[in-house]
């Protein structure tokens, strides 16, 4: 009996060495488990570090629809503007060209209005005097007149100078319209109408009344127009007869 116990501390020792085993085994299992939390750990915060802060912006990057689309934009404005700028010189070659019949009128208006003024001018003068400035008669009037017809009415005036002083006839010529009837510059001929009053005391003084209407051709000369032929177109005599 006594030569069994030595195995029975050999089971003793088999279990220490067993219980040996096993620490190690559980220790090398507990450094395995760390070293993997470890490793865990590490990768946990290298992942962390890889991503960017929270407080930190990303730079914004432009992305190829948005160039496409800035420079359709841009295309379209040189495209609105080539229209605006085409736009703006056609209409004003449009005003231009519209203006340029309405500028022509007026100055042709321009130009008749001022040879009726000169006939007008001319009427008045050549057929109002009084027996006081008769003799200067035919001086006053060649400033309208050029010519053969300025001669023509020199030698007219000349003739009735002396018996309208002697009759002290008065004559007053009021021109009451003119008209351009054409006008083709340098030439235009003029309508004028005119009511003339004469009075002398053979007469006692008693107005002599007509109505007379002249057809002036007018030559411009050195930017005056002057008249080179006279016509009566009517002659009425509106004289009250007792």
């Amino acid at each position: 009996m006594e030569n069994q116990q030595p195995a029975a501390g050999d089971l003793t020792v088999d279990a220490a060495e067993g219980g040996a085993d096993t620490e190690f085994a559980d220790a090398a299992t507990s450094a395995d488990s760390a070293a993997r939390d470890e490793n865990s750990e590490a990768t946990t915060e290298s992942t962390v570090a890889a991503e960017p802060a929270d407080d930190i912006e990303a730079e914004p990057t432009v992305t190829a629809p948005r160039v496409r689309r800035n420079r359709l934009a841009g295309k379209r404005l040189a495209i609105a503007i080539a229209i605006a700028a085409a736009l703006f010189v056609g209409s004003a070659a449009f005003a231009g060209a519209a203006m340029q019949p309405y500028l022509a009128d007026r100055a042709t208006a321009a130009t008749k209005m001022k040879v009726a003024r000169a006939a007008a001018n001319a009427i008045t003068t050549l057929w109002t005097y009084t027996p006081e400035n008769m003799d200067g008669l035919a001086d006053r009037a060649a400033t309208y007149l050029s010519g053969d017809f300025e001669a023509q009415y020199r030698k007219f005036v000349d003739a009735i100078v002396a018996p309208n002083k002697q009759a002290k006839v008065t004559n007053s010529t009021e021109v009451t319209g003119a008209a351009v009837e054409s006008l083709d510059d340098p030439d235009a001929v003029v309508i004028v109408y005119t009511n003339t009053s004469s009075t002398s005391p053979l007469t006692k003084n008693i107005p002599s009344l007509k109505y007379l209407s002249y057809r002036l051709f007018m030559k411009r000369t050195h930017g005056r127009w002057l008249v080179t032929r006279m016509t009566t177109i009517t002659s009425l005599d509106l004289t009250p007869h007792l």
